[in-house]
């Protein structure tokens, strides 16, 4: 009988896709298929030819462009010199998560299916197009499609005899098993951050842990939005990176947050474990020391601050020991429950810990084996660089927006990543953060006779502050700037820096302050007003136009 085997692949740029793939694992494990979850990027394309079932789940990004995690999976699929009869022995499904109001609607999910065709695989189902518009969000076309993926792999692969499908009210082992220490076991120091071996460049395995040099806040103290200028020291770090580049930052929960997660979850912060996984060849969590500690697990990996998925209700279902409780748990997790999980989450911005809140009896019953199932590891946030290392050699600059916003629930809003970069004081010590740089979509023209028009309200305005400041060090001339904000005297960044390159002939700068005067005024209407010159760089100069929002 042939190996009862699946392989699931995902390119996941969010979270989303990643979390399908491992609902489809573990739906393949009630099935007792032997399943291997995996990123794209992370699995060995060429091996593709002996596996007999993919499952590829991938989400598009930007204006039709694959995740990071299967960027080069991608380039290798879409190689000329593939024989068309490559993947002849594969069976295979797509299902792809995108958002109908972009233009480029699951255009990755697409392409790749037909590729796949292209080389000789033979598809079980019609590509799967999941959109977040609908009003049950993805499932909506999720739910139906699995059913009938799971009845084509049965009819191909049947269940050995004397096996049943494992009932949904069985609870799966967990991925790892979680092993306490003694208490008086000596331990290596494991709450350093893994500093980057010098020779290698900082990447989101290895980030450079950065000093920061300074945290200035550059919004007027009475303007509602605190925004930072924030410095960081990579002398010695290996990073580079040219105007138009991304900085990655890996953040931290606040520490109340983390105590407040041990004391209802009953944790011992300072209690040390090792994991183990309950499948042999699973690989452990890569960015976790081993051992480690309850803290550190808690600040640095688990996402305790994003807003839970049906997944995480489906499990902590499981733990229920309280039938109201756990009936609401069955709920949010059924497909009929989507809509009310939606109003109960996703509308108000509802958290992890939030949403523990609510379920005190399942919370204090949670096995510490299942935290890495229940919760998602915190997402590195990416952020335009904002300055060049021509004008400040051995640097980087961020512009960072702190997040804050109200919803209907009592406790305001707050973007994880920035309010932890703006409650950082490098004048209290050593305040270090990991980080590694990423290419960005951004490239300025290296003919300095080029001119370029940037448009950059708000926060947007920080990639140009790095393109002026590499641009003025080379000498290229032809630069014109459309800055937005609503007040001059209270959020306009950088002003000083920008009226200097004004007055030393450097720069062509066009302002709009949208709240100074009666009637509104936006960086589109100073382009309007400016029609001639802009048309003039345009049809004359060959300037490129940049726009960031």
């Amino acid at each position: 009988m042939a190996e009862r085997r699946l392989l699931v692949l995902f390119g996941s740029q969010t979270g989303t896709a990643q979390d399908t793939a491992e609902r489809i694992g573990r739906e393949a494990k009630r099935r007792h298929l032997r399943c291997r979850v995996e990123a794209l990027d992370s699995c060995d394309v060429a091996n593709l030819i002996h596996e007999p079932l993919v499952v590829f789940v991938c989400a598009t990004t930007g204006q039709g462009d694959p995740p990071d995690n299967m960027k080069m999976f991608w380039r290798f699929l879409f190689r000329k010199n593939l024989p068309a009869s490559s993947l002849c022995q594969l069976d295979y499904a797509v299902l792809g998560l995108g958002d109908s109001s972009y233009p480029k609607f699951n255009f990755v999910a697409k392409k790749l299916h037909k590729r796949l065709l292209q080389l000789g695989g033979n598809p079980l189902l019609p590509v799967a197009l999941g959109d977040d518009q609908h009003d049950l969000g993805p499932d909506a076309v999720v739910d139906p499609w699995l059913m009938a993926l799971w009845d084509k792999i049965l009819a191909l692969y049947p269940l050995p005899p004397g096996l049943e499908i494992i009932n949904p009210d069985v609870r799966l082992p967990p991925k790892y098993t979680l092993h306490y220490l003694p208490e008086d076991s000596p331990h290596p120091k494991s709450d350093l951050l893994q500093l980057a071996a010098p020779q290698a460049a900082p990447c989101e395995l290895h980030p450079f842990a950065a000093r920061v040099l300074s945290n200035q806040r550059v919004t007027a103290q009475s303007h509602f939005q605190d925004v930072r200028l924030i410095e960081f020291d990579i002398a010695g770090s290996g990073i580079t990176f040219s105007a138009g580049d991304v900085v990655m930052i890996q953040p931290q929960n606040c520490p109340e947050d983390v105590q407040q997660f041990c004391q209802l979850l009953r944790l011992e912060p300072h209690r040390h474990f090792v994991l183990e996984p309950t499948e042999p060849g699973t690989p452990l969590p890569p960015l976790l020391p081993q051992p480690c500690t309850i803290q550190y697990l808690v600040t640095h990996y688990l996402d305790i601050s994003c807003v839970p998925r049906r997944s995480f209700f489906e499990l902590l279902a499981f733990f229920s020991t309280n039938e109201l409780e756990r009936e609401k748990l069955q709920e949010f997790s059924s497909a009929q429950g989507q809509e009310e999980l939606y109003s109960y989450c996703n509308r108000p911005r509802r958290t992890t810990l939030e949403a523990l809140w609510d379920f005190p009896h399942t919370t204090c019953a949670i096995p510490a084996d299942y935290l890495l199932d229940l919760i998602p590891r915190i997402r590195p946030r990416a952020f335009s660089i904002a300055s060049s290392v021509l004008a400040h050699p051995e640097r980087m600059q961020i512009l960072v927006a702190v997040v804050r916003y109200k919803t209907r629930l009592s406790k305001p809003r707050r973007g994880l990543c920035s309010t932890w970069l703006a409650s950082l004081n490098p004048e209290q010590g050593d305040v270090r953060v990991p980080l590694w740089v990423k290419k960005g979509g951004m490239k300025f023209p290296t003919d300095p006779a080029t001119p370029v028009i940037m448009i950059g309200p708000g926060t947007g305005v920080a990639p140009f502050r790095a393109a002026i400041q590499e641009r003025v060090a080379l000498g290229h001339r032809g630069n014109c700037l459309f800055f937005g904000c609503r007040h001059k005297s209270k959020d306009f960044y950088c002003q000083t820096e920008w009226e200097e390159l004004v007055t030393k002939g450097l720069l062509t700068l066009f302002t709009a302050f949208s709240r100074d005067q009666e009637e509104k005024v936006y960086v589109q209407h100073r382009i309007q007003e400016n029609g001639r010159l802009v048309w003039e760089l345009l049809s004359s100069g060959n300037a490129h136009v940049y726009l960031a929002g």
